[in-house]
């Protein structure tokens, strides 16, 4: 599986919000400062968050991008089926029961032993992905000794 730089990126960007703004809305200039993501990239890649209920944005001065969940309730799977397709190891191994997720149909349907091992694979990645929330990354972050950066909006000197 190759993930595509949407799903590197929002990810990455959703952990800069998790980390550096918590409930506080998030100006995407700052957000394409410290992650090093084009800001016009940026705002694709946040339209199909919003789409999934990930991100919320707020309009004005005092406005950006926030989390529309506690970070504990957004999983590295949902930000990946956000901006994925779908999370699979290759094209012909798939959901086949109820949802047919396939890129691709394949000529030895039920004779590929191959195709097993994929899907297996699918489902570990997937549990993986299921497991692991924003606020992991925000722990591993801090665990790490990754600085955060306090919101210079608000910062009032006198």
């Amino acid at each position: 599986m190759r993930l595509s730089t949407k799903s590197r990126y929002g990810l990455r960007a959703l952990f800069d919000i998790a980390y550096n703004c918590g409930n506080m809305p998030a100006q995407i200039q700052d957000i394409s400062r410290r992650q090093q993501i084009s800001p016009r990239y940026l705002e694709q890649i946040f339209q199909n968050l919003k789409r999934a209920g990930i991100l919320k944005s707020k309009r004005g001065p005092q406005g950006g991008y926030s989390l529309a969940k506690k970070p504990d309730e957004i999983t590295v799977l949902d930000i990946l089926n956000a901006t994925e397709q779908d999370v699979l190891l290759v094209g012909c191994a798939g959901e086949t029961k109820k949802k047919s997720k396939r890129k691709i149909e394949c000529p030895f349907e039920g004779n590929c032993v191959t195709q097993t091992i994929w899907e297996d694979a699918s489902a570990l990645l997937n549990k993986l992905f299921s497991e692991m929330t924003l606020q992991t990354l925000c722990q591993r972050g801090v665990e790490m000794g990754i600085k955060k950066e306090q919101d210079h909006r608000f910062m009032y000197y006198i």
